[in-house]
């Protein structure tokens, strides 16, 4: 088979978000700290060279964001890093590694008012000098604003006001948790405008997120979602729309019931694509939505990558890349950050696939 012309990573992900062929899959890359060290070791990097190694696994994105000047706003409190919005988080060990978990939750009780006076960083206080420079240092890739963070009202709330409460604030529409999600979509979205304006033109499309699954079901009924939770996503898509940037959006679990809701709502591209869950296989994903959506995902990161061998590895990847290749608009990465289970070995096959096999 005759190979197409060889393209830019930039022409490589736009055309498959356009739900074209390109010369070969995008590749993307998402990790945990321990696993990202192993990687940097296994290909000589030092251990800070983030772009060394993203370069060494021929990935095709990079993000570029404005950094936060401003003061301290929450002090940290013994072993509790507090951020700038008031989010506790605390280094927990486990047998591969370790995160950085979410503990405390300082508004779960809070009332209206509490909440209006809590201090959030002023997107003032964030840096848009260095976006256009950055953007065009990295102009050979698909340059992107935000990432699975970006938008993500019930997770980013739910740090604040625990899982828990969020979910009963969505349900029973309580005005503390509404206005925890409206300060911090306000907030965000002017300083995702800001970077956009800064950045002339430097981004390709807009990385938003929102879970919206467990593994077996909605993690919320249709009506709360399209009540509380679309018309915050909406304003983000209506705003990269504004500036014509493509839009994907990170969404885990069971979630493919929301796709039509996205395909109104002006999304070109799902994240994530956990096939272990209900309804999300490869196939079943390519079939029903494939004329509508391109796909970003799918290798999952508690299968073979993290349990199996190296040729289980291989297997799975190319079976993957069998379904979602034809006719284009997939793009190869983990279904989540790539778990420090993962053997280092498995993560080089998985990406050597990517490349060796997935050109068109």
């Amino acid at each position: 088979m005759k190979h197409k012309r060889s393209m830019t990573s930039k022409e490589r992900v736009l055309t498959t978000f356009a739900r074209q062929e390109a010369d070969r899959v995008p590749i993307n890359y998402l990790t945990n700290s321990g696993i990202d060290a192993r990687l940097k070791t296994h290909f000589g990097l030092k251990a800070d060279d983030d772009e060394g190694l993203r370069r060494a696994l021929g990935v095709d994105f990079r993000e570029v964001r404005a950094p936060y000047v401003g003061p301290k706003l929450h002090e940290d409190v013994g072993n509790h890093i507090v951020d700038n919005y008031g989010v506790h988080r605390r280094w927990v060990e486990h047998g591969s590694g370790g995160y950085w978990d979410f503990c405390e939750f300082p508004l779960r009780e809070a009332d209206e008012e509490t909440v209006a006076n809590w201090l959030m960083p002023s997107p003032d206080d964030f840096d848009y000098s260095q976006i256009a420079r950055e953007c065009k240092k990295h102009g050979h890739y698909a340059v992107h604003i935000g990432g699975a963070g970006l938008c993500d009202a019930i997770n980013s709330s739910g740090y604040l006001r625990s899982m828990e409460q969020i979910f009963m604030d969505l349900l029973t529409d309580d005005p503390a948790g509404l206005l925890i999600m409206k300060r911090r979509t306000e907030i965000n979205l002017e300083i995702t405008r800001r970077s956009i304006e800064a950045a002339k033109g430097g981004f390709d499309f807009m990385w938003i997120g929102e879970d919206l699954g467990t593994q077996n079901a909605p993690i919320m009924d249709p009506d709360t979602y399209r009540r509380n939770i679309r018309p915050i996503n909406q304003k983000y898509i209506d705003l990269a729309k504004a500036y014509n940037l493509p839009v994907m959006i990170h969404c885990c679990g069971s979630s493919s019931w929301a796709y039509p809701d996205f395909i109104e709502m002006g999304i070109d591209v799902v994240d994530t694509l956990q096939p272990e869950a209900k309804d999300m296989a490869p196939a079943y994903l390519k079939k029903t939505f494939g004329d509508q959506l391109a796909f970003h995902g799918c290798i999952s990161t508690a299968g073979p990558v993290a349990f199996g061998s190296v040729q289980d590895v291989i297997g799975n990847c190319r079976e993957t890349l069998d379904v979602m290749m034809p006719g284009g608009g997939y793009c190869f990465a983990p279904t989540h950050a790539l778990q420090d289970n993962s053997p280092t070995e498995n993560v080089v096959a998985m990406y050597d696939v990517g490349h060796n096999y997935g050109k068109y």
